[in-house]
């Protein structure tokens, strides 16, 4: 980073913390409904943001009174993995102190919503009570780490979760910040605070932006390697790990209207060995502490640096100041395929695991369909393990085959669908949580995909397609955390009922979608898109994706098909 740069308010903030803890727990006993900018931002470190119930403000607004300040909080769960036992425990707490549901994310982790702020501290030490942790599920340090959490039982996967769970534990803010405010710690003195040793990896501003890491098979990228600030890809041989070739500058997000901002798909830099892989994570997280934007946050992600640097110049820093070594050339590898690990498979050791399309992530009792109550049962009776997937599905893992016709029934019990009993284009959909609840969404996306999916559904069945793998997805603004960029559809708020829609994108994260139309109505979202599947379906070549055709025809061409003009660069 230059000297030169003014740094942002944010990094002023940060400075002068005391290692993450500004005016946290002072505020936290105050009797105001939310916190002030500068402990909201600090906030984020500790796994929570403060929130507005949006659905409520025109009515406030009217009666002249302030905003619904609610707060959501994040878990960190590297490989998506939890003990029964566990996730009762984070079950009980949403409906104590949330809005009665769990919310799966993109990154295989929890979310909660509606936590009011009397109630933030009281949530916080419940999940730390279940060990397991907040610190760094939001913030600029690593993010949740994500590995493929199937118990399959092969080797390259066991090794990348205890990756995941090493990495986590490595990159792991070090102040002890998190325990004084939300575990009633001891305090430290004021000298200790200043501490320059507190943090020795991330330093006292930390990183300019936030880090995802995650570590995938090239047989099934379900965690979207190319996403990833920094990404692992095994390499397998004899089905053996013999290293990872590592991949840097992943990222989804984007400003609107800015240019300079943009999604950009991880590059490939090395190949290291198994034990060089979080030696490798700390230096790179160096090098970005040190080379990030900390001017400008709309453009302080790792990916910019690897766009603006290029890959090799990126490698001859690293090479010199942060490895101390050549680095070796990356092996060749191609991702072939996703798995969603939907239905019933066996385990290594005789017992089964489960997989669940949980629409959007959201785990809730609606109706018919009370997956929260299923959930519950199941994990009561049969306690199995639980773990997430990056596609917001939910695997139940450890049964025993004398349960599973149990389980089975327990499902249709509690309306719970089976996942061959959904279409293919619900299944590899995925929303963001959007409206009511994100201070950044523009427009809907977790309570309009639905809809749009079963219009969808409809024109497949029409076409003769339903069993087509197209992947969709929406997300509320273009900050793309449902990875919209990298998908076969993908839709992107714009302005309230509008939405930009993307399309070629791929099934297996490995190219990135291109802007098809702007501005475009909700309501025609799916006209629009029944014109080029029908196309699709007249002139697809053998064995080719949706993603593929689009691709290959271009915008030029199905713009012509949809009868649109083309769209302007936005």
């Amino acid at each position: 980073m230059s000297t030169e740069q003014k740094l942002s308010p944010v990094e002023e903030m940060k400075s002068t913390s005391r290692w993450l803890r500004g005016t946290i727990s002072e505020e936290l006993k105050s009797d105001a409904d939310h916190l002030s900018e500068s402990a909201k931002n600090l906030l984020k470190f500790h796994g929570s943001y403060q929130q507005e119930d949006r659905d409520a403000r025109k009515n406030r607004t009217k009666e002249g009174v302030g905003k619904a300040y609610i707060f959501m909080i994040r878990l960190k769960l590297p490989g998506g993995r939890m003990t029964g036992e566990q996730y009762l425990a984070l079950d009980e707490l949403a409906g104590q102190y949330g809005n009665k549901t769990l919310r799966i994310t993109t990154r295989q982790s929890f979310q909660y919503h509606g936590i009011l702020k009397d109630n933030l501290k009281l949530t916080i030490k419940g999940i730390n009570d279940t060990l397991i942790t907040t610190l760094g599920g939001c913030g600029d340090v690593n993010r949740n780490v994500m590995a493929c959490p199937a118990p399959v039982g092969d080797q390259p996967r066991l090794e990348m979760l205890q990756l995941a769970d090493a990495i986590a534990a490595h990159l792991a803010p070090k102040t002890s910040a998190y325990h004084d405010i939300w575990l009633n710690g001891k305090k430290l003195s004021p000298d200790a605070e200043q501490e320059e040793g507190v943090e020795p990896i991330y330093g006292k501003v930390y990183l300019p932006r936030k880090f995802k890491i995650g570590l995938t098979r090239p047989d099934d990228n379900c965690i979207d390697v190319f996403a990833q600030d920094l990404g692992f890809i095994a390499i397998i041989e004899n089905g053996k790990t013999v290293g990872y070739n590592v991949t840097v500058g992943g990222g989804m997000g984007r400003t609107q209207g800015k240019a300079e901002t943009f999604a950009h798909l991880g590059q490939t830099l090395c190949f290291i060995e198994p034990n060089q892989v979080v030696s490798a994570a700390e230096a790179i997280i160096k090098f970005y502490r040190d080379h990030g934007n900390r001017a400008d946050r709309k453009r302080a992600r790792i990916k910019y640096l690897v766009h603006d640097l290029g890959i090799e110049k990126v490698r001859q820093i690293l090479e010199k100041d942060y490895f101390g070594r050549p680095l070796v050339a990356p092996k060749p590898v191609t991702i072939t395929d996703v798995n969603l690990h939907h239905g019933w498979h066996s385990q290594p050791d005789g017992n089964w695991f489960l997989g669940l399309s949980v629409e959007n992530g959201r785990i809730k009792d609606e109706e018919s369909l009370r997956l929260r109550g299923g959930l519950q049962e199941i994990v009561k009776r049969f306690k199995p393990s639980v773990r997430l997937t990056g596609q917001q599905d939910l695997l139940l893992c450890d049964i025993e085959t004398a349960n599973r016709a149990a389980i089975d029934s327990l499902l249709n019990e509690y309306g719970i669908p089976r996942p061959e009993n959904l279409s293919m284009v619900q299944k590899w959909s995925m929303a963001c949580p959007a409206i009511p609840t994100c201070g950044l969404a523009i427009s809907e996306s977790e309570r309009s995909l639905p809809g749009i999916i079963d219009s969808l559904e409809k024109e497949l069945r029409s076409l003769g397609l339903a069993e087509e793998r197209i992947s969709t997805r929406m997300t509320g603004c273009p900050n793309g955390c449902a990875r919209p960029y990298q998908s076969e559809i993908g839709i992107v708020g714009r302005s309230g009922e509008k939405y930009s829609l993307y399309l070629g994108g791929s099934t297996l994260g490995t190219r990135l979608s291109f802007l098809f139309q702007d501005l475009i109505h909700r309501d025609q979202l799916v006209q629009t898109l029944a014109k080029i599947l029908n196309h699709f379906k007249a002139q697809k070549k053998v064995g080719e994706s949706f993603g593929e055709f689009c691709h290959r025809e271009g915008v030029m061409s199905l713009a012509q098909v949809a009868g649109i003009e083309p769209p302007k660069a936005h």
